[in-house]
């Protein structure tokens, strides 16, 4: 549940690389660390994912999402977001997801 109207957070799409840029291997391992680069960046605004209003999961055309949606349970857990799941050609070559993030900022 979001609680209150605070101030807005568009977290733009995060992919499934470490500290040092480099894309993690497979489809899981991508899907949890781009997860774990939304909860960072909510975290560094001064919210959290219960703050998140909706999800937006990008994945490589032709992957198989189980995956992705196994790992976005073992990272989120049992949160009820919005989510939307598109199939595309990312940008980045290697990238197998990537994940926006709509939140809101809770008033001080």
């Amino acid at each position: 549940m979001i609680a209150g109207a605070g101030r807005t957070l568009y977290v733009g799409g995060q992919n499934g690389t470490d500290r040092a840029g480099a894309l993690l291997d497979g489809l899981g391992a991508q899907t949890e660390q781009a997860l774990r680069n939304v909860l960072a960046v909510l975290a560094a605004a001064g919210t959290g994912p219960e703050y998140v209003a909706k999800l937006t999961i990008y994945l490589a055309a032709g992957v198989d999402p189980s995956a992705a949606y196994g790992a976005t349970a073992s990272v989120w857990g049992n949160r009820r977001t919005a989510v939307t799941v598109l199939a595309i050609t990312p940008a980045r070559e290697g990238a197998l997801v990537e994940i926006e993030a709509i939140a809101t900022i809770p008033e001080p």
